[in-house]
């Protein structure tokens, strides 16, 4: 990014992934950044996303493939992807000291696994190259001059940057500072929004106390779930008022457009996978003699504790084909389980919905307000976990910076 022929005043608002990539580039270019955000220290999301499993930063897939994971989205994330694709952000990684590592499953992760030494290292980058921060400054929206306003533990504060980036994330982890608050702020302003929704959560089904009590909070896996003939395998979690887990989430968007369309969604879980209907139904043949029917699933049927339990609470027992083997086998291999609701926002990895990109030109620039441009979560976008949200997080906010570059030059 070359550098400005005058010294420009820009405010950058949020403290995650989006905004700090903003602003190592701006500042990189010569411009003066100010990363503005609520909370007392920036980039806690970020720490939150790499305390669990590992800082999953990007997926090694082939490019073509790892856009269409933005569904709907794609042609929209396309260019900004594209200009920094997977493998720069693992160069930037590599640049800040942090070698990184393929997975078994594609993703890849810093050697390092927690993300602290890497917000460090990067915070030390944009201290050195400038970037001021300013934290416990909760955005408000615009005064009456049009000046960025913020309420501080000192009371309010008014900037009148050159131009402003917004990269506030989406509302889920709200204890991170992503609260969603700024939905009322845009709303005024009336710049179009998706609504936001839970992305990459749980779902809700209405078990019984019975089953609830007793299995919540166990693992089903391996298992495989089909949705709108859309087959994924990975692990479940009985949780006490549903199901989540790594194949839940992946699904989390085709679900959810269920629900939309009919009140409702329905998921086929396939109990035994790895195996074939056929082989199971041979393994079913073997005689029950005395066992109870839990026994005898558990012992022919290789069915896990919690298997069992799902399978007789999604069946009535006058629906149960205890005495039809191969109408049993169809039964475990595609069980019917009924999904009511998203679980809470709060507990959701990440939020679909945001500002819709009709409303932005094609350098992340809101059309009806010049010089404020949108990056990361806060955008209509969506993504599985596995890499594709914080390389859309870091890409849009490359994107973001590239057009705030063009726009003071012009």
């Amino acid at each position: 990014m070359g550098k400005m022929n005058m010294k420009k005043n820009i405010a950058i608002i949020g403290g995650g992934p989006a905004g700090l990539m903003a602003a190592e580039k701006l500042s990189a270019g010569g411009v003066s950044v100010t990363v503005y955000d609520a909370m007392p220290s920036v980039g806690r999301k970020f720490l939150m996303a790499g305390s669990h499993g590992g800082l999953n930063l990007t997926h090694s897939e082939e490019l073509n493939s790892f856009l269409t994971r933005y569904r709907a989205a794609t042609p929209h994330m396309d260019a900004a992807i594209s200009s920094f694709p997977p493998q720069a952000l693992i160069d930037w990684c590599h640049g800040l000291g942090q070698e990184t590592f393929i997975g078994t499953s594609g993703r890849v992760f810093p050697v390092v696994k927690q993300s602290k030494n890497l917000l460090r290292a990067w915070l030390k980058r944009l201290e050195e190259q400038g970037v001021r921060f300013a934290p416990r400054h909760r955005w408000t929206g615009w005064n009456e001059q049009g000046e960025l306003a913020f309420e501080t533990p000192d009371g309010e504060v008014c900037a009148k940057p050159d131009a402003t980036l917004l990269a506030l994330g989406g509302a889920s982890w709200p204890r991170t500072g992503s609260n969603g608050a700024w939905v009322d702020i845009l709303s005024r302003e009336n710049v179009a929004l998706a609504p936001l929704e839970p992305s990459n959560c749980g779902f809700i089904v209405p078990w019984s106390p019975y089953f609830s009590g007793r299995f919540a909070g166990q693992p089903l896996k391996p298992v495989t779930l089909t949705v709108d003939g859309k087959t994924l395998q990975g692990e479940l979690m009985i949780t006490d008022k549903g199901i989540e887990g790594s194949v839940v989430y992946a699904l989390s968007g085709v679900l959810r457009e269920q629900l939309h369309a009919n009140g409702k969604a329905i998921v086929h879980v396939d109990l035994r996978h790895g195996l074939s209907c056929e082989t199971l139904v041979k393994h079913l043949q073997a005689p029950r003699k005395a066992q109870s029917f839990s026994t005898y699933l558990r012992k022919a049927g290789g069915l896990s504790a919690v298997a069992i339990g799902l399978l007789r609470e999604m069946t009535p027992p006058e629906s149960l084909p205890i005495n039809d083997i191969e109408k049993l086998a169809k039964l475990i291999k595609a069980l019917p389980l009924t999904l009511t609701a998203t679980a809470p926002m709060a507990r959701a990895i990440s939020t679909a919905g945001g500002v819709r990109f009709d409303a932005l030109d094609e350098h992340f620039m809101l059309r009806d307000k010049a010089g404020v441009f949108v990056a990361g979560e806060m955008l209509d976008w969506d993504a599985p976990t596995g890499g594709y949200l914080l390389q859309g997080c870091f890409s849009t906010g490359v994107a973001a910076a590239q057009g705030i570059a063009k726009y003071l030059r012009e």
